[in-house]
């Protein structure tokens, strides 16, 4: 294969069945990317030739590759490393989601588990999760769809693969979420901030949210989370320049209290208006802002 183009660009969709693939797929035909759903992981190379070598060259491109046998995973990383060394740009995108939300999808749609042959759901997915574990180390993005609804999930995709050529700043996600209900896969950096005084125990405030004025007064009034912001900001300060630096994309970073409906939310929305002001690419997300208790 001649030397790649620099211009081309190579994401591949894969995680568990389930998690969104296909939605994910459709998230990246509506960005303008040529996609193609479910190659065997053989026909990369010629695939990639192709775009290369088109009357139209295809400049981006998603390309959904499902990868459930210890062998075609085999083959599909050391293709991938292959064409990476050639001097393609690509990137990994692994989709998963929380084992009872699988087995929710698949009985909503009467659909069996590709591995779970004659067998429950569960062992399908356990059975494909520790398939493909290797996968999803190997990833550059791992996004966790278990609480996104199609919109949000397009809004996601659309922030973090809607990129200007002429525009390469790093991309900032920030998510608040209350560790009851686990912690987020995604993250790349994270802060706990249950040392600080918890509004949930003050009557007037347990039914408001870290959206709420009175909520926020409380939170950020506490010399605890005053001393906090100002250490975080100076971190923020140093790290983020560094990670342009090297060309990092984007930028996970998840704050967490109980139940991510209060402390967490609070600080999401300050670390978020500081970040706006300096000029950075951010955006926010509440996960368990409307969980009930």
């Amino acid at each position: 294969m001649n030397s790649a183009p620099k211009d081309i660009r190579l994401v591949i969709i894969s995680g568990l069945s389930g998690s969104g693939k296909s939605c994910v797929i459709r998230c990246f035909e509506d960005l303008g990317f040529f996609c193609v759903d479910n190659l065997p992981p053989q026909l990369l190379p010629q695939f990639v030739e192709l775009c290369r070598t088109s009357s139209n060259p295809i400049s981006r491109a998603a390309i959904g590759i499902d990868i459930r046998e210890g062998t075609f995973l085999l083959d599909f990383l050391n293709i991938y490393d292959k064409l990476i060394a050639e001097g393609y740009e690509m990137e990994l995108l692994f989709l998963h989601a929380q084992d009872e939300i699988l087995q929710r999808r698949f009985s909503e749609s009467r659909r069996p588990h590709p591995l779970a042959k004659e067998g429950p759901v569960s062992e399908g997915i356990k059975r494909e999760r520790k398939t493909l574990n290797d996968l999803r180390s190997r990833a550059n993005r791992v996004v966790d769809t278990s609480n996104l609804h199609v919109h949000e999930l397009k809004e996601v995709i659309t922030q973090y693969y809607l990129e200007k050529k002429k525009d390469r700043r790093l991309n900032i996600a920030l998510m608040s979420f209350g560790y009851k209900f686990g912690v987020p896969f995604e993250l790349d950096l994270l802060f706990d901030v249950r040392f600080l005084k918890n509004p949930h125990f003050v009557e007037h405030l347990r039914p408001l949210t870290g959206n709420d004025l009175p909520v926020q007064t409380f939170v950020l009034d506490l010399p605890e989370a005053k001393i906090f912001l100002q250490k975080l900001y100076d971190l923020l300060d140093f790290l983020l320049p560094l990670y342009e630096k090297e060309g990092k994309s984007y930028l996970t970073i998840g704050v967490g209290c109980t139940g991510g409906r209060h402390r967490s939310v609070a600080l999401v929305n300050q670390v978020t208006a500081f970040l706006a002001e300096k000029g950075m690419k951010v955006h926010s997300r509440h996960r368990d802002i409307a969980v009930d208790d």
